[in-house]
């Protein structure tokens, strides 16, 4: 019986990429390449399942671009040679398995803490774009679990940006098919767009155009190595999450420019994350996100690249968008941790039904025995056909 997916399950060019289907799997981060950063055999694992089950498009965890303190330990990154190596392994699987895998590129700027181990390590401040700190946070392995700090303001944001350039070239020699800019979030990009994290003065900071220079510089280099059609970006305008969100107007004309500067450069897709409630939370007794239609503000916007949409979508709704020209594509979070077949289910219209583990959504850290890192992760099983 044919599936009554037919927009969704139907092929994709970007480029000189062919998506086999329109059924992306969205960055997650599991934090479980323990015991540091290095991705492991359970991380290999888990995207060849996912590879296998179907997936049009994988889109790896936040990967980090430099050695940072994170709230989650065991992030993965893709700042040195063994960790290259550890990826070649994972894209060589997925390619194996007939798909295609993008590296998420991840700074986190004001969020990481100084006294996390990975941060002392590293050597170097918390940077943001000024000293602002963020409200929230709970560092759970820290003494205390302190929240976010005031950041060091980044004397000179092209130090950072050279840092996404060399993660680039890191994850072509991973073997990976492009790379997504983290733009999303509240982490380092998102933040210098944000008029309520950054401050700044100089060419960085102040105008729109100025806020919006330091992403757009970043996809810019991005593209010199890998070509725009292998490269892409993620943002989430409606914000809320890590004490993100300016007044609605000033948000919209924000996002609004940089998505068609983005889009003028002809990259392989932006990806829009639209309003969903788990990312507002309350700060001082008010949900802090600027509440709006994602959708409808920003799609007019892209005309050059394909466009992806992420946040609680269902693959009805995903469908219907796609039979009406909204969307190209759809990114699915949550359905793909419990759900490694998940186009196999849908091609076969077999329920997507399993009960998600919200305790084992992220790894519980490196002291947690490598086993049971497995479970809530490689364990949810694969529907009988």
């Amino acid at each position: 019986m044919a599936s009554k997916f037919t927009k969704l399950l139907s092929p994709l060019m970007i480029g000189p990429l062919t998506l086999k289907n329109r059924v992306v799997m969205s960055a997650l981060t599991r934090s479980r390449s323990v015991p540091t950063n290095v991705p492991n055999d359970i991380n290999l694992e888990y995207y060849t399942q996912r590879a296998r089950g179907g997936a049009g498009l994988i889109i790896t965890e936040g990967t980090m671009i430099c050695q940072q303190g994170t709230e989650w330990q065991n992030a993965p990154g893709i700042w040195n040679q063994d960790q290259i190596a550890a990826w070649k392994r994972i894209t060589d699987a997925v390619h194996a398995e007939g798909g295609l895998i993008f590296c998420q590129l991840w700074h986190l700027g004001r969020v990481s803490h100084p006294d996390a181990p990975e941060q002392k390590a590293s050597g170097m401040p918390v940077y943001g774009p000024s000293s602002i700190a963020a409200r929230g946070g709970k560092f759970r392995f820290l003494p205390g679990r302190p929240g976010y700090v005031t950041p060091v303001a980044v004397d000179d944001p092209r130090v950072l940006i050279d840092l996404y350039r060399q993660a680039a070239v890191n994850a072509k020699e991973a073997g990976f098919d492009g790379v997504e800019l983290h733009g999303a979030n509240g982490y380092l990009v998102h933040q210098f767009l944000d008029s309520t994290s950054n401050k700044r003065t100089d060419a960085y900071g102040g105008s729109i155009a100025n806020r919006a220079r330091f992403g757009l510089e970043i996809l810019k280099e991005l593209v010199s190595i890998w070509g725009s059609k292998r490269v892409a970006v993620r943002l989430s305008p409606s914000g809320g999450y890590n004490d993100m969100g300016m007044p609605l107007q000033e948000n919209v004309d924000t996002f609004q420019y940089f998505i068609s500067q983005a889009d003028d450069l002809d990259l392989g897709y932006i990806c829009l994350v639209r309003y969903i409630p788990v990312f507002d939370p309350k700060i001082d007794g008010q949900h802090r996100a600027t509440k709006h239609d994602v959708l409808k503000t920003y799609r007019p916007c892209i005309k050059k690249s394909a466009f992806f949409l992420n946040g609680g979508l269902t693959p009805d709704e995903a469908d219907q968008l796609l039979a009406a020209k909204e969307i190209d594509a759809a990114a699915f979070g949550v359905l793909w941790i419990s759900h490694p077949d998940l186009v196999k289910r849908i091609e076969h219209g077999i329920p997507i039904d399993a009960k998600l583990d919200p305790k084992t959504f992220y790894g519980g850290g490196p002291q947690i025995p490598y086993e049971e890192q497995k479970k809530g992760y490689t364990d949810y099983p694969a529907a009988r056909l």
